[in-house]
């Protein structure tokens, strides 16, 4: 008992002091997406956000990770609780992980182009960079649906100058060793790539002190 109970206190203790350590840098990253950034199904610890944490620190960069993803989430949402976030954390880059729950919907292009157009206009205004995570969908929602709806991002990317991800499952979708069982979600190992997608567009924007 009491050795159960010496584990739980120090365990604690050090997400205390993890927490405490993070909020004391001086720059952060905003993550504002979906089930794919929140981590589903995989402990907290695996998931890619984490992950990009442990990276930052680990290489000396002075930046906290912020993970405003949510299950489920598509850009209305996103775009709708962006606000409180931004107000709350002040990134200095955030990044924008949104739409594929839009095109499963099929959601208007034209809508899903407004709210993420919103959301990178707002991250500028509070001074953030932002970095765009591109997404695909199945070829069964229709041809023209589908190739608009993939086209979307890299089109944003080149109108407004946004660093983009081209394809934010690249090397994890359709790949049995990298996804959970309901083969839309990244495990474990399907998380580690996820981080060298996002790594490889992130890093050349990052400062150092």
């Amino acid at each position: 008992m009491k050795s159960d109970l010496f584990k739980i206190l120090t365990l604690s203790l050090v997400c205390w002091l993890a927490i405490a350590a993070a909020n004391d840098l001086d720059r952060s990253i905003l993550v504002i997406g979906d089930s794919l950034s929140a981590g589903f199904g995989v402990e907290p610890e695996n998931a890619w956000v984490s992950l990009l944490q442990t990276r930052l620190q680990d290489q000396g960069y002075g930046y906290r990770v912020v993970n405003a993803s949510i299950t489920g989430d598509t850009t209305g949402g996103g775009l709708r609780r962006l606000p409180r976030s931004l107000q709350l954390h002040q990134p200095d880059l955030v990044i924008i992980e949104l739409g594929g729950n839009d095109g499963l919907r099929g959601l208007p292009i034209g809508m899903i182009r407004k709210n993420l157009t919103e959301m990178i206009a707002l991250s500028r205004k509070n001074g953030a960079q932002v970095i765009l995570a591109g997404m695909k969908i199945p070829p069964n929602y229709g041809a023209t649906y589908t190739s608009a709806f993939s086209n979307l991002y890299a089109e944003l990317s080149e109108e407004l100058n946004v660093p983009l991800i081209e394809f934010f499952l690249d090397k994890v979708a359709l790949n049995p060793d990298f996804m959970q069982p309901d083969g839309i979600h990244p495990n474990d190992r399907g998380q580690l790539q996820l981080l060298e997608n996002v790594w490889q567009i992130l890093h050349p924007t990052l400062e150092t002190d």
